[in-house]
């Protein structure tokens, strides 16, 4: 080791952070964005009107009338799924697959008639929460690199620590009238440490999400190869029960229902239907998981055909599962009331400024001397910086609007609400290999900010007649302007480095950092 342990930790530190700092700008984005996933699905779809608590009698007559509706129209399938309704979200929403590899069947009903529920067609919060661990990849592709990038991101966190002397001083210092280089050095050490066990935590829980994929020799050996029997026992899955190859009528779900409902105390999620024509049916009730840190699912499986119980499954996981599903917990957080949840968005806000201000550190750290032309490198890393740090937000603004913009009955209008926020997100990156970078900044965070603004104004004009209740509208609409305004103030003070040599300035830097910069 030429350099010395700490050098070469700055070194690693700095190149392990640029190479997926891209992927993990936009995985901190989005993952950040779902802590809200449900209220963006909400403004999403305003027709939607929220009831009173749902009772055992109501979802029993809407699980027989989405037993009926599959029955008419997806007979063949070889299960069901059935999201019960709720009251943030009272309408059934069904799922059905007839084959392995093909497209599945969806459709939102109304719970009281049964009959498609008049709604705008979006895919709302779930496009952000798929994108944070899959980037709108083929499943297994997508995970595949979130994991590599979380991993990567580990070995950042730690090298960060190692390589900051003077961590606990970081943690109050930020000196916004110095240079760009100092300034964003500062910027990006208040961000790291501030919520520094929010970033390990949310890093490492990440990675055991994920691990099983890349890591499966330990399930393999707890379980004895049996790995369909471990996720089912973490509710990622029904305990697979085969066909027996007869037919076979389904009997009524509504008793089935009541009856689940009756043994674990817990709000029902969502009824699966295997085999449904077979003999050998079973209808698994879901439940959502109890309070607390672990992430759990409690199921009753139902014989289909007779509607006895045969299995239920309420606590008592084995090691394995139960350190699983208390990752997912952690990192999903969804034990978190509204106080708790305010301060996971705002670590997660701090960890988008983490790496966003990283990977703008390393461009400002090597900007050109005045009159020197920049290289392909600088040109591409700052290009990418600004296609990703001010194209992502642009992307989601773009998604919002379309949704107010786009027709309410228009066919396929969730597809097109997905094509605007890819359509813009490129259009921004494309503006970053504009001649000037500080008005390429200057512009394109002035457009996203122009953005939010739109999709909320847009909310007020074409959607207010169709609130429920507008204070929580309103409030939405106040959360996207005060977005906007961050970004607008970004924008503004872009204006403060006119002059690469004024960025360039230097700086006496603490001991510990300079190798950083150096590197």
């Amino acid at each position: 080791m030429k350099q010395g342990f700490r050098q070469s930790m700055a070194w690693l530190h700095t190149w392990s952070g640029l190479v997926v700092g891209w992927v993990l700008f936009a995985v901190f984005v989005t993952g950040t964005a779902t802590y809200y996933r449900t209220e963006i699905t909400r403004w999403m779809q305003p027709e939607l009107h929220r009831e009173a608590a749902i009772g055992p009698e109501a979802l029993a007559r809407s699980a027989d009338l989405a037993v009926a509706h599959l029955t008419a129209h997806a007979g063949e399938a070889r299960s069901w799924f059935v999201g019960l309704p709720t009251p943030e979200r009272p309408l059934v929403e069904l799922f059905w697959r007839t084959r392995p590899g093909t497209p599945p069947g969806h459709v939102l009903l109304d719970p009281r008639t049964g009959a498609p529920a008049a709604m705008r067609e979006t895919r709302g919060g779930d496009l952000l929460y798929r994108f944070h661990f899959e980037l709108h990849l083929p499943p297994l592709w997508g995970r595949w690199i979130v994991g590599i990038c979380a991993m990567v991101m580990l070995v950042a966190l730690v090298s960060g620590i190692v390589t900051h002397r003077r961590i606990f001083s970081d943690f109050f210092t930020l000196r916004r009238d110095k240079a760009a280089q100092r300034g964003w050095l500062d910027a990006h050490n208040v961000s790291g440490v501030l919520a520094l066990p929010f970033h390990l935590m949310i890093t490492y829980t990440g990675v055991v999400t994920l691990a099983i994929m890349y890591m499966p020799w330990g399930v393999t050996a707890a379980y004895k190869g049996d790995q369909a029997a471990y996720f089912a026992e973490t509710g990622q899955i029904t305990q697979p029960r085969p066909a027996a190859g007869q037919p076979g009528n389904l009997a009524p779900v509504g008793p089935m229902v009541v009856r689940a409902l009756a043994t674990i105390p817990e709000p029902l999620e969502r009824l699966v239907v295997a085999n449904p024509r077979d003999a050998n049916s079973t209808v698994v009730a879901v439940f959502e998981e109890p309070h607390g840190l672990s992430h759990e699912h409690p199921q009753v499986a139902f014989a289909g055909t007779s509607g006895e119980v045969v299995e239920v499954l309420s606590g008592g996981l084995r090691p394995a599962a139960k350190t699983f599903t208390t990752m997912v917990g952690l990192h999903e957080a969804h034990f978190a009331g509204p106080a708790l949840r305010i301060l996971f968005f705002l670590c997660g806000l701090m960890g988008c400024a983490l790496v966003g201000s990283g990977l703008v550190l390393w461009t400002v750290a090597r900007l050109p001397k005045a009159g020197a032309a920049a290289g392909f490198g600088w040109r591409l890393v700052h290009t990418l910086n600004l296609g990703t740090i001010a194209g992502l937000p642009a992307g989601i603004a773009a998604y919002l609007l379309a949704n107010r913009l786009l027709p309410a009955d228009l066919a396929g209008r969730s597809a097109r609400e997905v094509q605007a926020f890819f359509a813009v997100w490129l259009l921004v990156a494309v503006a970053g290999a504009w001649p000037a970078p500080r008005r390429a900044w200057r512009g394109a965070l002035a457009a996203v900010a122009g953005l939010f603004v739109a999709a909320a104004l847009a909310d007020l004009v074409l959607a207010r007649g169709l609130w429920d209740d507008p204070a929580w509208f309103l409030g939405f609409d106040a959360a996207l302007l005060a977005v906007a305004a961050g970004f607008a103030l970004i924008s503004h003070k872009v204006d403060r480095f006119r002059a690469p040599g004024r960025a360039r300035r230097q700086v006496a830097v603490p001991a510990g950092t300079a190798e950083m910069e150096r590197a």
